[in-house]
């Protein structure tokens, strides 16, 4: 008894034949009474009666072969095998290399049937639509157009909602001030007579082509505002905030080319990276509990309970050092149990740790505002607000450090007193910060 069976195409991929160790090719026969391992057989073995241990040669046996048609009658199992091979290897569209890596079909042949087939085939069209309406549903919120049809809202004139829209007059559609907003008084004394001179009609004329192109212009950063949504400030802002802050960083960069790409495919954009970066959390999260041993989400939950005590516990260790250092001034050890207060009532602590010198320590430096703020992380905010030190010269400071450390291969903390000449207390606490962070290393 035959029955017909169907097997990988590439030689390489099946073990050789039984009888003669050779690689097979198709048709081939499988022992249907042998194994495992599978028993195969050339057609030159099977049809000599090769018997080998158990194996008898009147045994059941399939012919195994991709040489018969799937999905069109004009395609074999094998040729539909190769033509997704060929286009993983060649990629999507390069439908003539498609055709050369195949051999037996054109590139019209193998456009078609691949589009027909694999693209547009009933079977995946129900799947195709729930991931498009999925898509469109994640989307649909993210760009805010403001539409002249709305009911609009109108703030009082130099009211804060009024600053926040840029002086927009949503009533009228319009703008108080708008860009380049004394473009037209550069045409306010020009008038053409009759006896103008060919040169002086051709500069008139070159005045009024330049205020077309600023009116284009002013047109234009109109057009960006209404299509992003950019007139309701705080809800853009608002949704901007609900991503982490990798992503509103990369949201920050990426803002110079959303007038470029349009509202919609910027915003998928953003989506996008948001999602792998949760997706790089997760795998970082998962990778942390198969370096732990742990096997299943149950296991998880225990691991991060337990973790989360260790934090809490160490955190703990950390401010009964603080208490032993400071004990001796009384001051300092009210100001550690405010700041104890606070965190344990899930504020952030406010009140900064004083020191055993005796004297007051002055309040933190208030940055709002400051030039350079904006490119500084979060520890180097604390360290500016802790030593007073204006944002524009910590960065300078921080700059010549890293360029001394480079040259030398290593700063001492002389070296960077040399360099920085301020109070020496405070350039103490800007080179440890340094070295704490990694940015320079001690020489």
């Amino acid at each position: 008894m035959d029955r017909l069976g169907s097997f990988s195409s590439d030689p390489s991929d099946k073990p050789p034949c039984r009888g003669c160790s050779s690689y097979l090719m198709e048709p081939y026969i499988k022992c249907a009474e042998c194994g495992p391992p599978p028993f195969f057989l050339c057609l030159q073995c099977f049809t000599r009666g090769f018997e080998y241990k158990k194996h008898q040669s009147d045994h059941t046996y399939e012919i195994m072969t991709s040489d018969f048609p799937v999905l069109d009658p004009s395609w074999t199992a094998q040729e539909e095998m190769a033509l997704l091979e060929a286009v993983m290897d060649c990629g999507f569209g390069n439908w003539q290399d498609v055709a050369n890596q195949m051999c037996t079909k054109t590139k019209e042949e193998c456009e078609k049937h691949y589009m027909k087939h694999f693209i547009n085939n009933p079977l995946f069209a129900s799947t195709l639509l729930n991931l498009k309406q999925a898509e469109e549903g994640k989307t649909a919120d993210t760009a805010i157009p403001f539409h002249s049809a709305d009911d609009p809202p109108r703030p009082t004139f130099d009211s804060l909602l009024s600053r926040d829209m840029a002086g927009y007059m949503p009533a009228r559609a319009d703008f108080i001030e708008e860009f380049d907003n004394y473009a037209e008084w550069d045409l306010r004394d020009i008038d053409f007579v009759e006896d103008d001179s060919d040169i002086l009609h051709a500069l008139k004329m070159a005045v009024v082509d330049i205020y077309h192109s600023r009116l284009k212009e002013r047109q234009r950063r109109k057009k960006i505002i209404r299509d992003h949504g950019l007139i309701n400030l705080r809800k853009f802002q608002l949704m901007e905030r609900r991503y982490p802050k990798e992503v509103q960083d990369l949201y920050e960069t990426m803002r110079r080319f959303a007038r470029i790409v349009g509202p919609v495919e910027h915003d998928k954009f953003i989506e996008s990276h948001a999602l792998e970066f949760e997706l790089r959390r997760e795998i970082k999260r998962l990778q942390e509990y198969r370096t732990a041993g742990i096997t299943n989400f149950c296991s998880a939950r225990t691991y991060d309970h337990l973790k989360k005590t260790r934090e809490e516990e160490r955190l703990k260790r950390t401010m009964l050092s603080e208490v032993l250092q400071y004990i001796q001034d009384s001051s300092a050890c009210q100001q550690w149990l405010r700041r104890q207060a606070d965190i344990d009532s899930g504020l952030s602590p406010s009140v900064p740790m004083a020191s055993n010198s005796g004297r007051r320590s002055a309040p933190p430096l208030n940055l709002t505002g400051l030039p350079g703020t904006e490119k500084l992380n979060e520890k180097e905010k604390e360290l500016c607000q802790m030593v007073r030190l204006v944002p524009g010269a910590y960065l300078e400071y921080k700059s010549a450090l890293l360029n001394e450390c480079n040259k030398q291969g290593g700063l001492r903390l002389a070296q960077a007193r040399a360099l920085i000449k301020i109070d020496v207390n405070k350039t103490r606490k800007i080179y440890d910060f340094l070295i704490r962070e990694g940015y320079i290393t001690k020489a």
